[in-house]
């Protein structure tokens, strides 16, 4: 198998990105220039206009003159949106269409689809794509299909907000003056959520940005200085923001209760759901996020976690707006990661979407509220901003031998863990301390790392080109090698495929692994019992070297084992108590190997709670051991490993 990427814009992107992750104020800006453009009556329809890699920002010139937005503007909304992708003509789960997100609200409300927000959350006036349609004189369907002719129905809708506003316009007009128009085009009817899309526009608008879409097309945004005019937003007389003391959410980012129950449905003490109450962070202590999809729509998200028979969560964002409402107090234990030591130690987040399709559902406003959120709870709890603390629900580990081939792959090969991280202030390419070249950290790039995947929507059957997080790890260095085997997964020992769900030989962005060879342009590090070889030229590479702490087996040790959690030893439960089996997963660590030491403090404990009261003698309590674990980075997913069974070398 062959890695196919676009070098075109990657260095401008990851330019960009870092610059993004940086801009923590908004520049100040130049005088405003009251000179509204508004197109004469027969004025020109929608056109493709220009062909080749520069025809989107073409686009954006010609649309931004023709209605008289300056293009910094039109170009850092439709980034805000859309990062500029025009995902082929398919909609988000909004509804939305091409580079501007306009919303086809007519059509989602005749199909019935609970994608929409319900209980007037959408506006009415939400059919942006009908709206422009008429502006422009055109079918709705060109506004689908053309990427060109959505640009040109966005620069009308913002055009004609700004004018209705009274305010200034004109392709020279202050950048800043355009604030309530960009607010507006959030489509919220809440202040916060429509401030905040504002925000993140005006950051963008700050910083610049810079990238090739998945299409081809190179776009690029200078850094534009600009100061908001936030106090025009009154105009829009939107709600006030609502307060609840339940909430565990940044300032800004209107996040709603929406409660999961802690309830008994039967008569028996077991017979309750969906989650368990705690005393987190105090006891159990919480170390990890976990990052999941839904794989439902919004609307049945929202049943699902309010039934007491199901399970239960802390957070869900909402593809269509970043919308995050919150189940849970993260003092309390989400059912969610299908390990419970994991469950114990972990907040857990979803996101609207299904891990199959990618980036119809995985959307920019989505990332900049999990970001946003993520970098609170990060620095609330005191859990590390990296790939080892922040996971995958893909990369949590089974329980025992029997658990690990059902566990779950969300969110899967198509969320950019890169760009997630750089929006958290945290980007993946930083490296801490000395780098050494003994630990490589996988940094393969997003949109322009097309690996072949297979299986999204029929077994076999290649899926739809866009950009991935992973890269492919072979038994030789060489493209044409089998991909390793995972044991796990496949307990015949035959070679892992390239079918969506099967993560057995994938090394993805952010984690990091012990190198155990080198051959030309191709590096092999440990993984799972085994050398794993990925392409990573030198003028071209898909891992950076970052140094760090690793893990080997003591002299003399012929195996070490590999566990699914770290749980206490038998002698720790209280008298009467039967002790949780400490049970190795079917991995093991061999004699000159080694693997990234990614935690040396985790808690060793088992969080006991099996009925419906609190107040159940013995139940509801944290019992903690005195035997050492490990985490490591063992493969795909995380895993544990005695201390006393490994020495801890490198840096």
């Amino acid at each position: 198998m062959t890695i196919t990427r676009r070098a075109s814009g990657r260095a401008a992107a990851l330019g960009a990105v870092a610059a993004l992750a940086a801009a923590l104020a908004l520049a100040p800006g130049g005088p405003a220039t009251a000179s509204p453009a508004v197109p004469a009556a027969g004025s020109p329809g929608p056109t493709s206009g220009s062909t080749g890699p520069h025809a989107r920002e073409d686009a954006f010139a010609r649309a931004a003159t023709q209605f008289g937005v300056p293009q910094s503007v039109l170009e850092a909304v439709s980034y805000s949106w859309t990062r500029w992708e025009g995902h082929a003509g398919q909609h988000s789960t909004d509804g939305g269409y091409g580079p501007m997100h306009l919303v086809d609200g007519a059509a989602f409300e005749r199909d019935g689809r609970d994608g929409i927000p319900a209980g007037g959350e959408r506006r009415l006036d939400a059919d942006t794509l009908g709206r422009a349609a008429d502006l422009l004189g055109v079918n709705p369907q060109v506004l689908r299909d053309d990427p060109s002719a959505n640009i040109l129905g966005g620069a009308a809708l913002l055009a004609q907000e700004q004018r209705a506003l009274g305010l200034p316009s004109g392709t020279s007009s202050d950048p800043g003056a355009w604030y309530a128009s960009v607010a507006e085009a959030s489509g919220s009817p809440e202040r916060d959520t429509a401030v905040t899309f504002a925000d993140d526009v005006y950051a963008v608008l700050a910083a610049g940005a810079a990238r090739t879409t998945a299409d081809g097309q190179d776009v690029s945004l200078a850094p534009t200085a600009a100061t908001p005019r936030r106090a025009d937003v009154s105009r829009l007389h939107l709600a006030a923001p609502r307060t609840d003391p339940r909430l565990d959410c940044p300032p800004g980012l209107g996040c709603e209760w929406v409660g999961a129950p802690y309830a008994q449905y039967g008569p028996g003490a077991g017979q309750y759901g969906n989650h368990d109450v705690a005393h987190r962070p105090a006891s159990p202590r919480l170390t990890t996020i976990v990052i999941h999809d839904t794989e439902a729509s919004w609307g049945t998200t929202l049943k699902l976690v309010q039934d007491p028979t199901y399970l239960a969560w802390n957070y869900s964002v909402r593809s269509s707006d970043g919308q995050v409402d919150q189940h849970l107090d993260p003092k309390d234990v989400g059912w969610h990661a299908g390990n419970w030591y994991v469950n114990a130690h972990s907040i857990g987040i979803e996101h609207e979407g299904f891990a199959a399709q990618g980036a119809t559902w995985y959307s920019e406003p989505m990332y900049r509220a999990s970001a946003r959120l993520v970098r609170h709870l990060t620095d609330e709890y005191g859990i590390p901003r990296d790939r080892a603390h922040i996971i995958g629900h893909d990369q949590v580990p089974g329980t025992t031998p029997s658990t690990v081939r059902g566990m779950h792959w969300d969110p899967g090969p198509y969320w950019d863990w890169e760009h997630y991280f750089a929006l958290m202030g945290a980007p993946l390419s930083a490296r801490h301390g000395a780098p050494g070249h003994d630990v490589v950290r996988i940094l393969p790039g997003f949109e322009d790392n097309i690996q072949p995947v297979t299986g999204c929507t029929t077994a076999g059957a290649p899926c739809p080109a866009q950009g991935t997080n992973f890269v492919p790890l072979h038994t030789a260095p060489d493209a044409s090698s089998p991909l390793v085997s995972d044991i796990g997964l496949h307990p015949d020992g035959s070679p892992s495929t390239t079918e969506v769900a099967d993560i057995g030989a994938r090394a993805t962005a952010g984690v990091e692994y012990a190198v155990a060879d080198r051959s030309g342009d191709w590096t092999a590090v440990w993984y799972l019992g085994q050398k794993a070889w990925f392409r990573n030229p030198v003028d071209e590479p898909t891992a950076i070297a970052v140094g760090g702490l690793m893990v080997t087996p003591k002299a003399g040790r012929t195996s070490v084992p590999v566990y699914g959690r770290a749980y206490p030893e038998a002698s720790a439960y209280p008298a009467g108590e039967s002790p949780q089996a400490v049970v190795p997963l079917q991995y093991s660590m061999a004699p000159g190997q080694r693997y990234v030491l990614t935690d040396a403090a985790v808690p060793t404990d088992y969080y006991k709670a099996k009925t419906f009261s609190p107040d159940t003698p013995g139940d509801h309590v944290d019992i903690v051991g005195q035997d050492r674990y490990y985490e490591v980075s063992f493969g795909h997913r995380v895993a544990y490993v005695r201390a006393a069974d490994v020495d801890v070398v490198g840096r």
